[in-house]
């Protein structure tokens, strides 16, 4: 006779990923810059969580600065939510470009083709006029004194992955048939054919945001939500309640 103790509860089998049941999360996608639309996203996310008794996550998935006009309205916004809700943010490959100008000024090169110059300009900081070292270098003692210590600590801490239920989050995505505790920080942050024309099963569905669609992706392994926000007008976040997943977007 079997003892009643080895009898486990019947546990209907899952019809797809689910994150925690007490939670409901809001994915944000890259914001570049545009302050607006984050405020408008957020009055969207207050409205709809009001009545849910569920805890309200929200997770960013990186890219805050560069493109848009208002990188430091965003940062400043950002670090103020975490007073409101259970937040996690993520690092983008634009918000590693500006910490990396702020370790070697050098860098300026590279940025200054993907953003730069709007950051630099939200913060009060002229951009360098020449392309030589010594601009450079005079620029980023600049910016390193216009930029609060509370955002420059906000970048520094930033995080390359996070996991919740069922997903992992991540900015780019990551590199197939690696395991994801073993994903390296430059596909984290940069990867996009490898991963995005993948079908394999990555273990958890990999929320991310870096390659522009015109409309959010869904598939069985990832979910794609930057849509361009800095120039379509259109911010999008991806609702993961229970096994669902919906969007809400921004009005252009």
């Amino acid at each position: 006779m079997v003892a009643a103790s080895t009898f486990l509860p019947w546990r209907r089998k899952s019809a797809g990923p689910a994150v925690p049941a007490d939670c409901r999360v809001y994915a944000i996608g890259d914001i570049h810059g545009r302050s607006d639309l984050l405020h408008r996203m957020i009055r969207i996310i207050r409205r709809e969580s009001a009545d849910c008794s569920k805890r309200t996550i929200l997770v960013f998935i990186g890219d805050y600065v560069d493109r848009g006009p208002d990188s430091k309205d965003v940062i400043a916004r950002l670090i103020e939510l975490r007073h409101e809700f259970t937040t996690h943010f993520l690092k983008g490959n634009h918000d590693q470009a500006l910490l990396d100008f702020l370790r070697e000024p050098n860098t300026y090169r590279t940025w200054r083709e993907f953003g730069a110059v709007e950051t630099l300009l939200s913060y009060g900081v002229r951009p360098p006029l020449q392309d030589a070292d010594s601009a450079f270098r005079e620029v980023r003692d600049r910016f390193a004194d216009a930029l609060p210590s509370a955002h420059r600590e906000f970048l520094q801490a930033l995080p390359l992955s996070c996991e919740l239920g069922d997903y992992f989050f991540a900015h780019a995505g990551v590199r197939p048939d690696i395991p994801l505790q073993d994903q390296r920080a430059d596909d984290l942050l940069w990867i996009r054919e490898e991963f995005l024309n993948s079908t394999a099963n990555f273990g958890k569905v990999v929320v991310h945001g870096h390659t522009p669609v015109t409309a959010p992706v869904k598939r069985k392994n990832r979910v794609g939500i930057d849509t361009g926000a800095y120039y379509s007008g259109r911010l999008t976040a991806a609702v993961l309640d229970g096994e669902t997943c919906r969007f809400l977007q921004t009005p252009q």
